[in-house]
């Protein structure tokens, strides 16, 4: 048994895939490089939606609970893949499986409630800090 000759069917199809993709990048770049339009028009750098002149800067200052929520957001949608395959997975994972779904639901639902306890699912009004929740419980 000869691990070169192991090695070679299954490397070719991978490296014709890369030259493949490699060779279709380098068309579309250079078809839209010799195709594309080669002149600056005085409308080019004119806001194209609307026509609406933009005013003042587009830099706005967005609040920190909206980055929060957006973050607790995506950790607790994740949680709904990995309970989707579980549950195509329901009959062969058996009891452990049910069991080990259940604690990370349980692990999940106590980081809720502690997130909600600390208000970092409040949108409006004033959110408080751990110093102040301390002060608060003493």
């Amino acid at each position: 048994m000869n691990y070169p000759d192991q090695f070679n069917p299954v490397v070719w199809p991978l490296i014709v895939y890369c030259l493949a993709v490699l060779a279709l990048i380098t068309l579309m770049l250079g078809l839209s490089y010799f195709l594309g339009q080669k002149r600056r028009d005085p409308a080019t750098d004119e806001p194209f939606e609307s026509g609406i002149i933009s005013q003042g800067s587009a830099r706005l200052r967005i609040s920190v609970a909206y980055y929060l929520v957006a973050i607790l957001f995506i950790v607790f949608d994740l949680e709904a893949i990995y309970l989707f395959s579980w549950s195509i997975a329901f009959y062969e994972t058996g009891l452990l499986g049910f069991i080990e779904a259940t604690v990370f639901i349980v692990i999940l639902l106590v980081g809720l409630i502690y997130l909600w306890r600390l208000g970092a699912l409040d949108w409006g009004g004033h959110q408080r800090s751990l110093s102040e929740q301390r002060k608060n419980h003493q």
